[in-house]
Formats: structure tokens, C-alpha cells, sequence
């Protein structure tokens, strides 16, 4: 595997556009594990809408920086945001874009801190955070994120780890 330093805004466009087509493949799994605060099915259905309204905001764009296609997805999904799950979707997309303001590219130290900003960010946003919601797996995933971008300097391998322990 090659090593990646560091994520440009092709690459987050990359990034953003697989997660959409992965939630997509699984909207019926997401759709199926919500039970807060009511079982009502239809959360993969919503973030999947509120994510191709981001998709869709990206692809206007003609200047390709993280910085661009972070606040293009954020301007995007708060529009487009469906449902509770949306609108946190969104909150934390919002907060990662306000974490790579004036970044050309995402070193792990970067990428990790706006990882936390997104968390902080859908935390403020909801009235009485519950946890063990997607908010506590946001709040934990970047907390690692943070600790171990101290010794890791390969994104992918970063990334790797932290989803593995958001699962």
C-alpha cells in the first residue's frame, strides 16, 4: 500500500463521494438500527438524501481545495439535511469544514481536528445530547483520531484505525 501523507481536495471529494456510495449500499442496514429516540426506519433513507445533496453541491465547484469542497459538502447537506439524523449528518460535516478553513491539504493532526470539530460542532446543535448515539461514535472516533495522529503520519493507515474502533 502506498503511503498518503496528506488529503487534497480531490481526494476529500474521493473520500466524501465513496462514504455516500457506501451509505447508499447499506441505507436498509442504517435504516434498520435506528431505535432513538423513536424506531422509525428511515435514517439511512434521510442521511443518504441529506449526502447526495452534498454530492450534488460539490460537483459545481470549479476550484477543488479541501477548504472548497468541505464547505461546498456543508453548504450542501444543511440543505438538503432530512430528518434528525440529517441535520446531525450535516452539523458534523458543518464543524469539519470549519476545521479545514484555510487549509490547502489535510496532514493527520489536520484531519484528526476536524474530525473534533464536527463532533463538537453536532453536539451544540442538539438540544439534549443523548449518549450512545451517532454522536458518542463521532465524539470517540475523533478522540482517537486526535491520539493517534500523534504517531501515525499515514492517513490511510489513520483512517483504517479509526474506523475500526468507531465499529
Amino acid at each position: 500500500m502506498l503511503q498518503q501523507d496528506y488529503i487534497d481536495g480531490s481526494l476529500l471529494k474521493e473520500i466524501i463521494s465513496a462514504g455516500t456510495a457506501c451509505l447508499y449500499s447499506h441505507k436498509a442496514e442504517v435504516d434498520a438500527l435506528n431505535v432513538f429516540p423513536v424506531p422509525d426506519g428511515d435514517t439511512g433513507t434521510n442521511m443518504s438524501m441529506t449526502m447526495a445533496s452534498a454530492i450534488k453541491e460539490m460537483q459545481k465547484l470549479k476550484e477543488r481545495s479541501v477548504e472548497t469542497i468541505a464547505e461546498a459538502a456543508a453548504n450542501g447537506s444543511l440543505m438538503g439535511a432530512r430528518g434528525n439524523s440529517g441535520v446531525i449528518l450535516s452539523q458534523l460535516i458543518r464543524g469539519f469544514a470549519k476545521g479545514v478553513k484555510g487549509k490547502k491539504t489535510l496532514d493527520c493532526r489536520d484531519f484528526s481536528y476536524a474530525l473534533k470539530e464536527g463532533a463538537n460542532t453536532a453536539y451544540k446543535a442538539v438540544m439534549k445530547p443523548t449518549e450512545g448515539t451517532i454522536l458518542t461514535v463521532a465524539r470517540e472516533a475523533a478522540d482517537k483520531s486526535l491520539k493517534l495522529s500523534k504517531s501515525i503520519d499515514d492517513i490511510s493507515v489513520l483512517e483504517d484505525q479509526v474506523i475500526k474502533y468507531a465499529e
